[in-house]
């Protein structure tokens, strides 16, 4: 299937690439994982399944990922929220469901708490794919090694393999700074909608302890836990994509 070219979106001076699929509410919205882009495998799968159920899909690459313009290195978690939020106003109409993979889970928590202070109270539900939330400040700096924060403090970033791509992850000192600013494991998350959450018990880079953490934090009566025994941190398996459309399923229906 030929992929339609996105349109762009400025935002403070970096160009924001968008692919917007118009349908019936509630919609659905991808935010997706650190470097990762809105042409991943879950992604697309979300696409067809929006676009046979009819419903509207909206999703984009923050600065610096895929087809956006902007440095990687300049981004930080308040930036990348602030354009989800300028994408979200600008294309989204109605009540929609945010699905948030892996750090995109941390935009899709910070939007809702925005726009809750906004009393915009169209976020329908959640659907949370390996969540990593405030990874930053439990996952990152916890381990940091006397090399990373030299490089950190002299440097202004680190390095570390990725399992995922040829290059290199990159965490900056400002991304980790600005981590602590937009903090959201620190009390009850009231969310005002149902939550599930698809989590691997195999996920090597964001633990599942992390989200029985961020579970604990939910509204129990409002959430639903899916862990995977011999899942990844992708999640992208053909059974694991199946379960993510069975999860958007049952929220969709719940959301009306």
């Amino acid at each position: 299937m030929t992929v339609a070219a996105p349109q762009f979106l400025d935002v403070e001076g970096k160009s924001i690439a968008v692919r917007h699929q118009g349908g019936a509410t509630p919609g659905i919205v991808w935010l997706g994982g650190y470097k990762s882009d809105m042409l991943g495998t879950k992604a697309e799968a979300l696409a067809a399944w929006a676009a046979e159920h009819g419903r509207a899909f909206l999703r984009h690459d923050y600065s610096g990922h895929g087809e956006s313009g902007g440095a990687f290195a300049d981004g930080t978690i308040s930036k990348w929220l602030h354009q989800s939020l300028a994408v979200f106003s600008q294309f989204a109409s109605g009540p929609q469901i945010l699905v948030g993979s892996s750090m995109g889970a941390w935009i899709a928590l910070r939007m809702v708490q925005e726009l809750n202070k906004a009393d915009d109270r169209r976020v329908a539900g959640l659907v949370l794919i390996a969540p990593a939330p405030d990874f930053t400040a439990e996952l990152v700096e916890p381990v940091l090694t006397d090399a990373q924060r030299r490089d950190l403090a002299t440097k202004g970033y680190f390095e570390e393999p990725s399992d995922y791509s040829d290059q290199p992850y990159i965490y900056t000192r400002a991304l980790i700074e600005d981590g602590r600013a937009n903090l959201v494991m620190t009390g009850p998350i009231d969310t005002h909608c149902p939550v599930h959450v698809l989590q691997g018990m195999a996920d090597e880079a964001v633990p599942h302890s992390h989200a029985l953490k961020l579970v604990r934090l939910l509204p129990a009566d409002d959430v639903t836990l899916s862990l995977i025994p011999d899942g990844d941190h992708r999640l992208s398996r053909p059974q694991d994509l199946d379960l993510l459309l069975r999860a958007m399923g049952s929220i969709a229906e719940r959301a009306g």
